[in-house]
């Protein structure tokens, strides 16, 4: 990740938008270029240094989610999606391969710059070895916070940042129920749950299909139905 000015890559077809969202980032003291197909973009993403990733989904030769796939299996760096597709099985979708936030669009230029800034902070503390914290361990389940690498009966699983984050987080902070609303402005670093109630729903999902493929005898996040999620140690 670079130590100063954010880089930014945007995979954008529709220069307006690509230019909007550039000019947007710029004025914010990052730097943002433009890639305007799925596959340049893709490569782009997986062989140069960037703080974070925007992608639409309909792109010419490769679509958004199909990138997010593919980034997410090589690097842990903040996704976002920002699409025209508004349905909420797009945002389960996108959510649910590995992106760490979904806008849809037409998007606020305010909103974008706090959520690209709000990700990438976020990604910058919890990638900082905290010596207090090296290695948390709740049962069967072994993280070492400065690697950021999970164990889980001895055997290393992949959580890509924000489910990293989120089961980091439960294990920090066992036995008391956090609502979507409390996970959400703990984990993304904003205020505002509004339309974005899937994203904390397929986040815990996904961490929790990690564990259960991981045979825990076990699951140790527990819906708390009407309240939240728990994570019992």
């Amino acid at each position: 990740m670079s130590k100063e000015v954010p880089r930014i890559l945007l995979i954008e077809d529709d220069t307006s938008i690509a230019e909007l969202q550039k000019d947007c980032l710029e004025i914010n003291h990052m730097t943002a270029e433009i890639a305007n197909d799925g596959l340049v973009g893709l490569n782009r993403a997986l062989t140069e240094v960037f703080d974070l990733v925007i992608i639409d989904i309909m792109l010419p030769l490769m679509d958004g989610f199909e990138i997010c796939r593919k980034i997410r299996e090589k690097k842990n760096i903040p996704l976002m999606i920002v699409s025209a597709k508004k349905e909420d099985i797009d945002k389960v979708r996108g959510l649910g391969l590995g992106a760490d936030d979904y806008m849809t669009k037409p998007f606020s230029p305010s909103e974008l710059v706090a959520r690209v800034q709000a990700h990438i902070k976020r990604y910058q503390l919890l990638t900082q070895s905290d010596p207090v914290l090296d290695t948390i361990e709740r049962g069967a389940i072994v993280i070492n916070t400065s690697a950021r690498r999970a164990f889980v009966l001895g055997k290393e699983i992949f959580f890509p940042a924000k489910e990293f984050d989120l089961l980091l987080f439960f294990m920090v902070h066992p036995n008391r129920v956090w609502t979507k609303e409390q996970l959400f402005r703990q984990i993304w670093d904003m205020d505002d749950l509004d339309g974005e109630i899937y994203t904390v729903v397929v986040h815990v999902g996904r961490v929790r299909e990690k564990l259960k493929k991981a045979k825990l005898s076990e699951m140790p996040i527990e819906t708390i139905w009407g309240s939240g999620y728990r994570f019992n140690a």
